[in-house]
């Protein structure tokens, strides 16, 4: 039995994916009348990406101080996420995040979540999940 309502929060997928494979595979969301985003990637066989971009450059998502894995990174999680040095110390000195590069290697069965607009592989191959724009009503 199917569940026929935009009231409820919906579980993973219902909003459709694509499967992508191998270099320079993409999935561009970027267009102004884009009315999806990708919030979720699960890796079918060893993945790296040579594009990862947050949606809307992480502007506007209703969300603040949120901000997702990325190869547009770094982002200055200490200061966003109003950490103390001393409490929320990382491997780094700057405790900022980590830009994601394609010598990132992302295994198989993997799944990340997150809000992009722009995925392009560098290898390997992947499921790519969509969902609504938090804006998707308003665009044409």
């Amino acid at each position: 039995m199917g569940i026929n309502s935009t009231s409820v929060p919906f579980l993973m997928g219902q909003f459709g994916s694509t499967y992508i494979t191998g270099s320079g595979a993409k999935l561009t969301l970027t267009a102004s009348t884009a009315k999806y985003y990708i919030c979720a990637i699960t890796m079918t066989e060893p993945t790296t990406f040579s594009n990862l971009e947050v949606l809307n450059g992480g502007t506007d998502l209703g969300m603040g101080d949120t901000y997702f894995a990325a190869t547009d990174g770094p982002y200055p999680l200490d200061t966003a996420w109003h950490g103390a040095a001393a409490a929320d110390t990382t491997n780094e000195t700057n405790e900022d995040s980590d830009q994601i590069t394609s010598s990132h290697s992302f295994p198989m069965g993997i799944t990340i979540y997150g809000m992009w607009d722009n995925v392009v592989l560098n290898s390997g191959a992947c499921i790519v999940y969509v969902a609504p724009r938090p804006d998707y009503r308003t665009r044409a």
